[in-house]
């Protein structure tokens, strides 16, 4: 890659008690050892556990859109606190064609580094083992539950209402009404109200038989 290559530096830190100074001085001058002078410099302030950080938002933004060759930061811990996020990161990197370089990790996956490959291999197979192991330990506690007796899935739909609305039903009240004293949502009011409606209708019946 000669001078002409885009690069995005993208800088990070977790509080806004923090500065991204130390990052920004060993990037810059990487760059400058590299001859690249189009860069752009992207900043976050947020936990890296976040996706939804607008600085990363910016720089996917420039990865979709072809606009840049390099995505260059201090270390992987900035882009991402997860092997997942960080594997689906790279992912859309390779698939975009744009490499990766942490120059304090001796990460480069652009095409003048021999090992690039090998190093983009590595990171993905210890996210699918980390996804693997995650998938495990579900699997694991859902069979715990299961042992000591606890019911998984949705509970019964009874609500717990059923009886204050069963004693306003008695004295005539609409289910508006209903709403308004017991401050729930008018269609789940109307519901309860049919219920209590069907089970006295079903008791009256097998009283006549």
């Amino acid at each position: 890659m000669n001078m002409q290559t885009r690069v995005a530096v993208y800088l990070r830190v977790s509080t806004d008690q923090q500065t991204h100074k130390s990052q920004q001085s060993e990037l810059r001058r990487y760059c400058e050892l590299r001859n690249w002078s189009n860069v752009q410099w992207i900043t976050d302030v947020g936990s890296g556990a976040k996706q939804d950080r607008a600085g990363l938002g910016q720089l996917m933004t420039l990865v979709y859109s072809g606009k840049i060759d390099v995505v260059l930061t201090f270390k992987l811990d900035r882009l991402a606190r997860s092997l997942s996020q960080l594997a689906y990161i790279i992912a859309e990197l390779q698939r975009c064609r744009v490499a990766l370089v942490c120059p304090s990790q001796g990460i480069d996956t652009s095409n003048s580094n021999p090992a690039a490959q090998l190093q983009i291999n590595i990171l993905a197979a210890v996210a699918q083992f980390e996804r693997e192991l995650i998938t495990e330990r579900v699997q694991a506690g859902v069979n715990a539950a299961k042992q000591r007796g606890v019911k998984l899935g949705r509970p019964e739909k009874r609500p717990k209402r059923i009886d204050q609305v069963q004693a306003l039903v008695a004295q005539g009240i609409k289910a508006a009404e209903i709403s308004r004293r017991l401050g729930i949502p008018y269609s789940t009011a109307g519901e309860l109200v049919r219920e209590v409606k069907a089970s006295t209708s079903a008791n009256l019946s097998r009283e006549s038989l």
